[in-house]
């Protein structure tokens, strides 16, 4: 969960080392199948999808995964451009290609199977824009992040998909904890979700600190692995297990406090309780600050986490009704959103959709010899294509005597419909 390194470990050190395993396992599963549904990080569904001829949908799960330069997100390996952000988009733009110059190496191994595959090369950086032709589904709320002009053609945002059950037959919370909420006033509950909790560092002990200096009742989970060393913290006003079901258990807090992660915040949100929120590595920065924008929750970073910081923060959102008030107002909005039927409906429709097989490139702009088509893997209705300006020192400016790159598209005279143009 390291803040700078933490994705680059687990892209290039979890993920990518188990590629072809995944490719064997998903070609294997993936015959008669009518449409693949993959979360970006599953770096092996595009080749099984152009080698079984399938559409595909890809998922972000979070505002953090679309590289806009519009929203742009807070990235934990460059802070510093959270503070560029008054000078534009120009700042992100230039930092998604270096970007993209700067991880070429994290995707040999990709493109190393798609040659041993016999396909093309990655027809776009498979990390930093990795989504499908046939369309994205965002899985998270209208209130972290709205469509942008440079988000992924055909993404669709559903809302968050909730289910948040350790096991099909878990109902409820354990006895021990139902109990424990019953006694007392509303706890604040501290938990570090997922993947956090293998890494939490002094997180519960400054947290213990904090919440009994408060004099506040706490409800800490920890995970299997934590239990061992504080178990014992256990007392008459601090409950301490493994698991719990958030949405039984937030609903019933003071506070929620929290890592970020999507499905903790998106959990915390619908609770309708402030929450504090100690971002750890990956998109939780980004949630954390999201979350703090609509008003409903305070931050502190991971490495300035204290017993004191965190103390002076619980009684802010304990006291402030405004925190309050405005938490209750967002999961309201929340609540009213559907992510499981509309990402359903969204899926179906691709499903109905009969497979568009890969059409061959565009003829050129007649009068625009500069114009030259890239080949595109897919091929969907609007079609799609992507020019490159080619020419010493037109990199950066429309070619051709044209003002606006828009106007590139009504002079265009091939034989099929062209309503867009990327500009690189």
């Amino acid at each position: 969960m390291d803040l700078r390194g933490g994705t680059e470990y687990v892209v290039r050190s979890i993920f990518l080392p188990h590629l072809e395993q995944n490719y064997e396992q998903l070609l294997t599963v993936s015959q008669g199948a009518d449409l693949i549904v993959s979360h970006t990080l599953a770096y092996a569904v595009p080749l099984v999808a152009e080698k079984l001829g399938l559409p595909w949908l890809s998922v972000y799960l979070q505002p953090a995964g679309i590289f806009s330069s519009y929203d742009p997100p807070a990235l934990p390996a460059a802070p510093v451009l959270t503070a560029a952000r008054g000078f534009g988009r120009w700042p992100y733009r230039a930092i998604l290609a270096l970007g993209k110059l700067a991880s070429r190496s994290w995707i040999v191994p990709i493109e190393a199977l798609r040659s041993r595959l016999g396909l093309p090369p990655s027809p776009r950086h498979p990390m930093v824009e990795p989504y499908s032709p046939y369309g994205s589904l965002a899985w998270f709320s209208r209130l972290l992040a709205v469509p942008q002009p440079d988000w992924p053609p055909r993404t669709t945002i559903t809302g968050f998909p909730f289910y948040d059950k350790q096991t099909a037959e878990q109902a409820g919370l354990d006895p021990a904890l139902e109990a424990f909420l019953a006694r007392g006033e509303p706890p604040v509950v501290f938990t570090l979700g997922s993947a956090a909790v293998f890494d939490p560092g002094t997180f519960y002990e400054q947290s213990l600190i904090a919440v009994r200096r408060t004099g506040l009742r706490a409800v800490l989970l920890v995970g299997e692995e934590g239990m061992s060393a504080l178990s014992k913290t256990t007392t008459e006003r601090i409950y301490v297990g493994a698991y719990a079901p958030y949405s039984a258990l937030m609903p019933r807090a003071l506070l929620n406090v929290h890592q970020g992660g999507i499905g903790t915040t998106a959990q915390a949100l619908r609770s309708g309780r402030p929450m504090l929120v100690v971002p750890f590595s990956h998109d939780q920065p980004d949630n954390a600050e999201r979350v703090t924008k609509l008003g409903v929750a305070r931050m502190i970073p991971r490495s300035a986490y204290t017993a004191q910081k965190a103390e002076a923060a619980l009684q802010s959102l304990s006291t402030d009704q405004r925190f309050a008030q405005r938490a209750q107002s967002v999961a309201a909005q929340l609540r009213s959103e559907d992510g499981v039927t509309a990402a359903c409906r969204a899926i179906e429709s691709v499903c109905l959709t009969p497979p568009i097989p890969p059409a061959a490139a565009p003829a050129r702009l007649p009068d625009c010899p500069r114009l030259s088509p890239l080949q595109p893997s897919y091929s969907e209705p609007p079609l799609v294509y992507c020019y490159w300006f080619q020419g010493s020192g037109e990199d950066c400016a429309p070619p051709c005597g044209f003002d606006r790159v828009e106007e590139i598209v009504p002079r265009y005279q091939g034989p099929a419909k062209l309503n867009r143009i990327e500009w690189h």
